[in-house]
């Protein structure tokens, strides 16, 4: 029980690497919020880990491009839980494929309302609570950030921006005792991606395409990453902080 007691708010927590984020907080003993804009999904899996963990899943609707709406979330699941020692910054889209010259200025704004503006102003919500508890932030970003993605500048400049932000708030931050991390996926199977392969021709070859990618020949599990959160979150990884850490499955090597 490596989180018994302590409070994390999971943005996007719903479903995909959200709810694995969510269900390895709640098996590590962890009081966990989650905010998400698909109140259905974010009920349906707090029922379940509540018939385990008796109460301990708090679920509040949330549209994290409504900064008004997140902080009011975040402000309530401190008042809720009385604390918050993990902020976990998971919510975002991908759109699909698309050129700069057919990327908008108006979908471009948005985009980064939604991965980064949200991230930005969810930290700031939530300092004054994490400055009491010492706690952590860990920001999902995306190995887009660091590689690049074809005909998805502007959702990878959305995931450089989270993690040129997590270096600049580890700094900032790390006089009050509050380390700040990035993760970093590959592929990971979320109901997104069978969602995308369902849209070609043949989605169990374009899942095996994908999967092929990373050394182990597989896409990671929700619950992976979850880990990997967890680790974060813990005073396992307490002399690590401004880290982009990459958890790709070794996609990016002999790249």
């Amino acid at each position: 029980m490596r989180f018994e007691n302590r409070v994390v708010i999971v943005t996007g927590g719903g479903k995909g690497i959200g709810a694995g984020c969510v269900r390895t907080f709640a098996e590590a003993g962890a009081r966990v919020a989650i905010l998400d804009i698909d109140l259905p999904e974010a009920q349906k899996l707090a029922a379940e880990l509540n018939e385990i963990r008796h109460g301990s899943i708090f679920v509040l609707q949330c549209d994290v491009s409504d900064l008004l709406q997140l902080e009011l979330s975040i402000a309530e699941t401190a008042a809720h839980f009385e604390r918050i020692d993990c902020l976990i910054n998971n919510a975002g889209v991908h759109p699909p494929a698309t050129t700069i010259e057919e990327t908008s200025i108006e979908s471009l704004e948005r985009l980064f309302r939604v991965n980064f503006v949200s991230t930005y102003a969810a930290v700031k919500f939530a300092l004054p609570h994490l400055r009491q508890t010492r706690g952590t932030i860990i920001n999902m970003s995306s190995m887009t950030a660091v590689l690049g993605q074809h005909q998805s500048s502007a959702y990878a400049a959305t995931k450089g921006a989270q993690l040129s932000l997590t270096k600049s708030l580890a700094i900032e931050l790390g006089a009050a005792g509050i380390r700040v991390n990035a993760v970093l996926p590959s592929n990971v199977d979320t109901p997104l991606m069978r969602d995308w392969a369902a849209s070609l021709p043949d989605p169990e070859a374009a899942l095996q395409r994908v999967a092929d990618l990373q050394v182990f020949g597989r896409m990671a599990q929700p619950e992976e990453i979850g880990r990997v959160c967890l680790f974060l979150a813990t005073d396992d990884s307490s002399f690590i902080t401004g880290q982009g850490i990459e958890v790709d499955g070794g996609a990016s090597l002999d790249y």
